[in-house]
């Protein structure tokens, strides 16, 4: 019996579907905040620690370098919470089309992005 299976598929080749994109996207977003939420933590731990404390965070967030990361974190975030709210609409019967499922995996880029966007504007 001859095996004609392709072997050691490339993943970057394949054209996923826009909702296995936002979909693996979500996941990925959930680890990331999973282990963001520890230097968010270190930052609120250190601001009430004392007036010192909140004072040195401050100057911290005041770096351009921790900026940028609680920005992504934050956008992490609210790439989560858009998709979670997608998944809890389809979980109501909305959307389970393939149709319904495209129009819903573009609606959440693009609320995310503008979502995004926003945030990256009010922490800077």
């Amino acid at each position: 019996m001859k095996d004609t299976r392709p072997v050691n598929l490339n993943l970057l080749v394949f054209r996923w579907p826009i909702p296995a994109i936002t979909s693996i996207l979500h996941r990925i977003s959930g680890v990331f905040i999973f282990f963001g939420i520890a230097a968010l933590l270190y930052l609120l731990d250190l601001s009430l620690g004392s007036q010192a404390g909140f004072d040195e965070a401050a100057s911290l967030l005041s770096g351009t370098a921790v900026k940028l990361i609680v920005w992504a974190i934050a956008s992490g975030i609210l790439y989560h919470l858009i998709a979670g709210i997608k998944h809890l609409i389809m979980d109501y019967g909305f959307g389970e089309t393939v149709e319904g499922g495209r129009t819903g995996a573009i609606l959440v880029l693009v609320i995310s992005a503008i979502a995004i966007a926003a945030a990256g504007y009010w922490i800077w």
